[in-house]
């Protein structure tokens, strides 16, 4: 651990914290239908949009009904992506000549990609055409997005509307999502980061001749000789924008953004970690602006920051120490492990950036690595697991870490009246039994899905066991974290775990949907509740929750469900193979 390291986390914050306000505001004017800078441009498109489909957008919806929307939206985008896959030999684009995608791997990417989980398992650029690369995936990367973030304003305006029936208009909400955040933004980040160096365009790949021939063992077994490399190219940067502003994390290339192409120097690293965060932080300041309590978007969002700190910290700590079975085994050893772990990172990035990158995107469910999480350290390589157990809620996914933090916000609310022994209050709303129960749905949705795929998992060595590449506690970590990510609708992977068999790619698809559209009803069930109620006043005995004890007790709320749900899991893996590693045991 440097200073130079600690300045250049400090300094990602902080450029975060001093975006997140105006963005805030201005996601406030965009989805109260105010006036922006950019309406002489998009209000034409808006309402072209809305003639051409039918849309009428003054109609409010129930909660029931939006949901009911967006699960027709998300169905058909499914249906598109997997038909594009299956046919993309047939289609344009395809400078390469790449078949048709198998139908597991299929359905498992177009599942992935509309989740907004970007689990990949295969390799990119040698299984997707450059027109699947962008009508079937990084399309998808902005319609997720802007599910999400629909889904979050829905949920705010549960909170904010009083006596009411209704949350809003689901395709107007996600119309303006892209339109007015997504697109411009988008736009804006590709051309950084082609200035930068990340490609852009549809040549076929290259062919270069190495310097020295490399000797290698074949699918066969058998040694030999490799003369040449292909090196990929394609429309990179145009994903690359929207991969990260949208929290999806898909990789262009196998190597994701540890790949020169996608993410080129220390600036594009930079500026692809605040894109991650960006919408996410922001939302928290649009929740303040539009329930009437800005101290309360706040004061949830110093709850993310203390997270997201300590396990920055964690991770940039254990990162530091190195392998302790490589230290004294002999001088080389001891000089590659003097400045900390670098296994499976880019030299260019170094230790701190590494494991910032870890915690930031799985932080914010993105799922786009600089480095591999699969050769950090086990306490190093908890840490972005853990950030993804405790429900996609430490900024999270763009909208969905907001709405899953609410959750938590009224579990916490519950528990702090249980406390005072009064009925809870939540901005004046008072939290009853339904709200409560919607809320225990949800959280428990997610550990059930992560344990039961990873326990059968375990148990079945033809299936489940004979996809790893390591065995012990680690091999337990690659599947445990394989269905996290799942769930958590994350993308991002051990890289030890050969997930595209027929068993993983189903059962991670069924996981990655219900991660996303079950827990997605009881919550739109809790804002269509909150927003029938009245406004009961203030008084003595109401817990405010724009305080630092209020971010203090979100935090103890959070830590303890995630503990008591998933520590037994944790100690078996990571933690034990901490413990075997420190003995000097090698497994």
């Amino acid at each position: 651990m440097s200073l130079n390291g600690w300045l250049q986390i400090l300094s990602f914050m902080t450029v975060v914290l001093l975006l997140a306000h105006p963005v805030g505001n201005y996601l406030v004017r965009v989805f109260e239908r105010r006036s922006t800078f950019l309406d002489f441009v998009l209000a034409p498109c808006e309402r072209l949009l809305y003639r051409v489909t039918g849309i009428d957008p003054d109609h409010e919806m129930r909660w029931t009904e939006y949901a009911i929307a967006m699960l027709i939206f998300s169905a058909a985008t499914t249906v598109l992506t997997y038909v594009v896959e299956r046919i993309q030999h047939l289609l344009p684009l395809n400078p390469q000549h790449l078949p048709g995608v198998e139908s597991a791997l299929a359905l498992n990417t177009a599942i992935s990609f509309t989740t907004n989980t970007n689990w990949q398992s295969y390799v990119p650029e040698a299984t997707m055409s450059y027109l699947t690369q962008m009508v079937g995936l990084a399309t998808h990367n902005f319609w997720s997005a802007a599910v999400g973030m629909a889904l979050a304003i829905a949920f705010i305006r549960g909170i904010a509307r009083r006596e009411a029936k209704t949350l809003g208009n689901f395709w107007v909400d996600m119309t303006r999502s892209i339109l007015w955040v997504l697109l411009p933004i988008s736009i804006c980040l590709a051309l950084l980061l082609v200035s930068q160096g990340v490609i852009q365009n549809f040549k076929a790949y290259d062919t270069a001749t190495l310097l020295e021939p490399q000797r290698i063992v074949d699918s066969s077994g058998k040694i030999a000789t490799v003369t040449t490399q292909t090196i990929a190219q394609g429309p990179v940067a145009s994903q690359e924008a929207i991969k990260m502003l949208g929290t999806n994390g898909g990789g262009f290339f196998n190597a994701n953004s540890a790949h020169p192409f996608e993410n080129p120097t220390p600036l594009s690293n930079f500026l692809e970690m605040v894109a991650i965060f960006l919408l996410p932080a922001s939302l928290v300041v649009a929740l303040g602006r539009m329930v009437g309590s800005p101290k309360h978007g706040w004061a949830i969002l110093a709850a993310m920051i203390i997270l997201w700190f300590a396990g920055t910290t964690a991770c940039y700590w254990a990162e530091s120490q190195g392998n302790p079975l490589l230290h004294g085994v002999d001088q080389r050893a001891s000089l590659i492990q003097s400045g900390g772990n670098m296994e499976g990172k880019e030299v260019r990035f170094g230790i701190a950036n590494s494991a910032l990158f870890a915690a930031v995107t799985t932080d914010a469910s993105c799922g786009a690595v600089n480095g591999m999480h699969d050769s950090f350290t086990p306490l190093g390589g908890m840490v972005p697991m853990i950030n993804i157990l405790l429900g996609e809620t430490i900024f999270g996914g763009v909208g969905a870490g907001l709405y899953g933090m609410l959750v938590f916000v009224v579990l916490a609310v519950f528990i702090a009246g249980l406390m005072v022994g009064r009925t809870p209050e939540y901005l004046g709303k008072k939290i009853e039994a339904y709200d409560v129960q919607m809320s225990m749905l949800y959280l428990l949705i997610f550990p059930c899905i992560i344990l039961g795929f990873a326990a059968v998992s375990v148990l079945m060595p033809n299936l489940g066991l004979s996809s790893l590449s390591n065995h012990g506690p680690h091999g337990l970590s690659e599947i445990l974290y394989a269905y996290t990510s799942a769930a958590g609708n994350n993308g991002s992977a051990f890289a030890g775990l050969n997930a595209n068999t027929h068993w993983y790619n189903y059962s991670l698809a069924v996981a990655m949907f219900c991660g996303r559209f079950l827990m997605i009803v009881p919550m739109l069930a809790i804002a269509g509740n909150l927003a029938g109620k009245k406004i009961v006043p203030a008084s003595s005995g109401t817990f405010p929750v724009t305080t630092p004890l209020f971010s203090i007790l979100l935090v103890g709320v959070l830590l303890i469900v995630g503990a008591l749900t998933f520590f037994p899991a944790l100690s078996l893996g990571p933690v034990l193979e901490h413990l075997l590693m420190r003995s000097g045991h090698v497994f």
